[in-house]
């Protein structure tokens, strides 16, 4: 018999986010458990086949290969099993939902004690220079560490943690409300699952310190603002005896006086002169490799692009160097001598009435249509 297609089992169409699928699996889950139906084959089965959709659509991995090949590309993966076979009590469905009204915390599976540590993240500022050829950087990091005095136990020298009695060490509590069970933090040793009796002196029982670690951080060349680069295992310590948690530095380029990037390329402008831009001319421009000459053609206009290629950026997960791009600002002059305003009205009136102007004739023609049309 073939199975039903999981979307149709939790009622949902392809394309919905996680929310919703969900939300609908608590609802067909608490339709068709066992606890609510008793003695119900047939609902026993419905939730079987609820729980094996739900295992696979709320793995992104897993859907992906189901949306993609059908049940034929998760076959082995999916399923909860029957009840008490890994389907689990009505808490391990919504302990989230029914822990606020009883005071707990998620899910009732149990938590173990151990825990990883929190990851950090840094803000690195770096110049364009730096980013592009790459650095090695110290940083100082607040965070916290396992203590050396009880080696991240919390219990003084000499001394141990006990298991929790109340708990059984599985820092979780059970308790019932008709056919709910639903299972808590345990409160006396708050989820640890163990009793410091005899605290340490140096993290009160807490098991880490406050600290500020030095580090170097390696910036491969081409990073830009915004990408990540990982330090594994220098985040938060864990707890009892867990891994450390991961430090992102995070990358944010300051802005430059010269040279504005975009992904590969740079861009940047250059001014010149009225004279050397109806004449032509070569001029001296900046890359981050040192200066190269440019050639300016006679009768160039402001606002042209130059490219100079090869002369941009490689990024870092990038093969090929990007460009230069030079755009081209003409300056009009200013503090000008009464014998420059005379030679200047001198050129004005030689130009007056001849096709000098190129940009100008067609303006003035456009605004003379649209006046005409309007």
């Amino acid at each position: 018999m073939s199975k039903r297609d999981y979307y149709e089992t939790l009622g949902l169409s392809k394309g919905v986010d996680e929310k919703e699928i969900k939300k609908a699996y608590r609802r067909m889950a608490m339709k068709y458990h066992p606890d609510r139906n008793p003695d119900d084959k047939e609902a026993e089965t419905k939730f079987k086949e609820v729980n094996e959709a739900y295992e696979v659509l709320s793995d992104s991995q897993k859907r992906q290969a189901y949306d993609q090949f059908g049940h034929a590309g998760v076959d082995g993966q999916g399923g909860f099993g029957g009840h008490g076979a890994g389907a689990g009590s009505f808490s391990d469905i919504f302990g989230d939902v029914f822990g606020d009204i009883f005071g707990g915390g998620g899910g009732g599976r149990g938590r173990s004690s151990v825990q990883r540590g929190s990851d950090l993240k840094y803000n690195l500022e770096l110049t364009l220079e730096e980013a592009v050829r790459g650095v090695e950087k110290t940083i100082k990091v607040p965070t916290l560490v396992n203590c050396e005095t009880c080696d991240g136990s919390g219990a003084k020298k000499g001394t141990s943690p006990t298991t929790c009695t109340t708990c059984g060490g599985s820092g979780q509590v059970r308790m019932q409300q008709g056919f709910f069970a639903v299972q808590q933090t345990c409160p006396t040793c708050s989820g640890t699952g163990k009793i410091i009796k005899e605290p340490c002196d140096s993290c009160y029982g807490r098991g880490v310190k406050e600290e500020t670690k030095t580090l170097n951080v390696k910036v491969p060349p081409g990073v830009d603002t915004g990408d990540r680069i990982r330090l594994s295992g220098e985040g938060e310590a864990g707890r009892n005896g867990g891994p450390a948690g991961d430090l992102y530095v995070e990358v944010h380029v300051r802005k430059h006086d010269i040279f504005e990037r975009d992904g590969a390329n740079l861009y940047c402008e250059v001014p010149i002169s009225i004279t050397e831009a109806a004449l032509g001319g070569e001029l001296e421009v900046p890359t981050l490799e040192g200066r190269v000459k440019l050639k300016i053609p006679h009768e160039t206009q402001t606002g042209k692009l130059f490219r100079l290629r090869g002369k941009g950026v490689k990024p870092v997960r990038g093969h090929v160097v990007g460009d230069l791009m030079c755009r081209v600002v003409v300056e009009t002059p200013v503090n000008l001598t009464a014998r420059q305003k005379e030679l200047l009205n001198e050129l004005q009136e030689s130009l007056s009435g001849k096709k000098h102007s190129p940009k100008s004739k067609g303006w003035f023609e456009g605004v003379k249509r649209f006046f005409n049309e309007s």
